[in-house]
């Protein structure tokens, strides 16, 4: 009897281990375009194979075997840089959570603070990106970036990217309700679909949306204009209230419950 418990309960904990990694993988391809179309192109190559058996496709299946016998080693050799973004997103996740999580007061505080400091800098025309740590951790980018760890604080933003500041190079990284450091430098996006207008600030905010589950923050240089980057989108030219808006809506307990269940030199 004590037994069929015994194996019982780790065939359910084999099953639900199983069932963990696939929910990551998942959450990680969801994250990552490249790897996502990769996937999809397995998906149909899979479909393929199996309607030419059916069918009994004799060429197009004498082709499938040589493309599967082969594929993983191209695969592996070819998407080399997208398997290693998605398995070290895997070893930046935080099963437990954020770091932190805000009261009511906390966030409204943070945002604030933030809506204030970027709303400063759009009219001076001094270029900002800030990034807001979410369920990804960021410690990567942090630890080579320079260290602050302060308290949020709009005239703390505005003076790190003050032009004259050695700091106001690269982006700011908000853990919680701290400015952890400055100076970090992101991949950039090399989507093909974004603007070329848009410089590296830009294309920063974009690509480590790509990679984490982060919220980016740009303020152009050149024009004002304030962008968010979201989950490997770019809101651009967005009014204030919209940010303000959309962090309060992205930051908000509810919506980070979600996620976690469904499931970051510039002249511009």
């Amino acid at each position: 009897m004590n037994t069929s418990i015994v194996e019982f309960v780790k065939n359910i904990v084999d099953i639900l281990l199983v069932w963990l990694v696939l929910y990551y993988i998942l959450k990680s391809l969801s994250k990552n375009v490249k790897m996502a179309l990769l996937f999809k192109g397995i998906i149909f190559i899979i479909v393929l194979k199996i309607i030419s058996s059916v069918f009994n496709l004799v060429t197009i299946e004498y082709l499938l075997d040589y493309v599967i016998e082969w594929g993983v080693l191209a695969i592996i050799i070819i998407f080399q840089p997208e398997i290693r973004n998605v398995l070290e997103q895997l070893g930046r996740s935080q099963l437990l959570g954020r770091h932190k999580t805000l009261s009511v007061d906390e966030r409204e505080r943070l945002v604030f603070e933030i809506v204030s400091a970027i709303d400063t800098l759009r009219k001076s025309r001094i270029g900002a990106l800030i990034v807001i740590e979410r369920d990804n951790s960021l410690n990567d980018y942090i630890s080579k970036a320079q260290p602050i760890y302060a308290a949020i604080s709009s005239k703390l933003l505005q003076s790190i990217f003050f032009p004259n500041n050695p700091l106001h190079d690269g982006g700011v990284i908000i853990q919680g309700d701290q400015i952890t450091c400055a100076r970090a430098v992101f991949p950039t996006s090399d989507n093909v679909k974004v603007s070329k207008r848009l410089g590296t600030r830009h294309r920063a905010a974009l690509g480590i949306t790509e990679t984490t589950d982060c919220i980016s923050l740009v303020v152009s240089e050149e024009t004002g204009r304030l962008s968010i980057a979201l989950n490997g989108e770019l809101r651009y030219n967005l009014t204030i209230d919209e940010v303000k808006v959309t962090l309060l809506e992205e930051l908000s307990p509810n919506k980070i419950s979600v996620v976690e269940g469904d499931d970051s030199s510039e002249n511009n």
